[in-house]
């Protein structure tokens, strides 16, 4: 067999990466060694898989990756047409299974929420209360960037909600300029704050913040990421400019990931995050943190 066939078989089963290790390092690995112009190695077959695929790997074995065993709660949002129903039908005490059918028709969702999540621009790291803390002027360039990038997808915008900081209403100001006719909406709930004590655990914040915190960005949660209401007919789009932990921790729980998971995800400023909430509740993540449109020398994470 020919040292590329051989390359591509191991490729196949191991991965390129663990070929090009074992080059680079042959000393230690089962090789068969002759001389060839006093430089060259003759690798066997055998040889070279031995040095590529992983010593917990056998044949025989089952190596399949195993489930966490959480499993997808459809009811996540509380929206779930059946979950409506039985509510009503509690309430009612008796309803004909027919117009139970009925019912659950009724109430159940036909458009997609298109959630596009902002986190704001640069801001002057150095004021010590909120007003003072204004988008810099590589900052007010990035919510340019951003307003001209959301522009250019070409979607018909419902809404811009931002956080009531200074720093997220400035960048929601300046997107507005390039989405006009998209009316804004400010929000105490989206301010910046911590949301959950994350894990692996920090020195950063005392318990009582994450208790009062958490409550506020989980209440913001609940308000603004759900599946559409039966009366909408048509797919929604809508802006939220906020904030890096807001952000994460609302992307950790739409994907029903561990929520204290949250500040393991990073964010630069003016990035764009879309999360889309189907009819069914299912939620997907079509885009995090995206800041590719960018020049690389605007590119900030503080």
């Amino acid at each position: 067999m020919s040292f590329r066939r051989l390359t591509k078989l191991v490729c196949g089963l191991a991965g390129g990466s663990a070929v090009l290790v074992a080059m680079a390092e042959p000393k230690g690995y089962p090789f068969e060694k002759t001389k060839h112009n006093e430089s060259s190695r003759k690798w066997t077959g055998v040889g070279v898989l031995q040095a590529a695929v992983p010593q917990t790997w056998s044949p025989g074995h089952d190596h399949t990756v195993t489930t966490s065993g959480n499993g997808w709660d459809s009811n996540w949002d509380k929206r779930d047409p059946l979950a409506l129903i039985n509510g009503k039908k509690k309430k009612d005490k008796e309803i004909t299974s027919e117009e139970l059918n009925t019912e659950v028709e009724n109430n159940k969702p036909k458009a997609t929420r298109h959630i596009f999540l902002i986190r704001h621009s640069q801001y002057n790291l150095n004021g010590s209360v909120d007003k003072e803390r204004v988008l810099t002027p590589l900052g007010r360039e990035q919510a340019e960037y951003t307003g001209q990038r959301l522009a250019a997808l070409g979607l018909k915008y419902d809404v811009m909600v931002h956080s009531t900081m200074t720093r997220a209403t400035e960048t929601a100001s300046i997107i507005s300029k390039h989405l006009p006719e998209v009316d804004k909406v400010s929000c105490d709930l989206l301010r910046e704050g911590a949301p959950i004590e994350p894990v692996p655990p920090i020195s950063w914040k005392p318990d009582c913040v994450y208790h009062e915190d958490g409550a506020r960005i989980e209440a913001a949660f609940r308000r603004y990421i759900h599946r559409a209401d039966s009366k909408q007919t048509e797919d929604s789009y809508e802006i939220i400019v906020c904030h890096a932990n807001v952000i994460r921790y609302f992307v950790c729980r739409a994907l029903q990931f561990p929520p204290e998971g949250w500040l393991r995800l990073g964010l630069n400023n003016g990035s764009i995050t879309w999360i889309t909430v189907r009819p069914s509740g299912r939620v997907g993540l079509r885009m995090m943190g995206d800041s590719g449109f960018m020049p690389p020398e605007k590119l900030t994470r503080t």
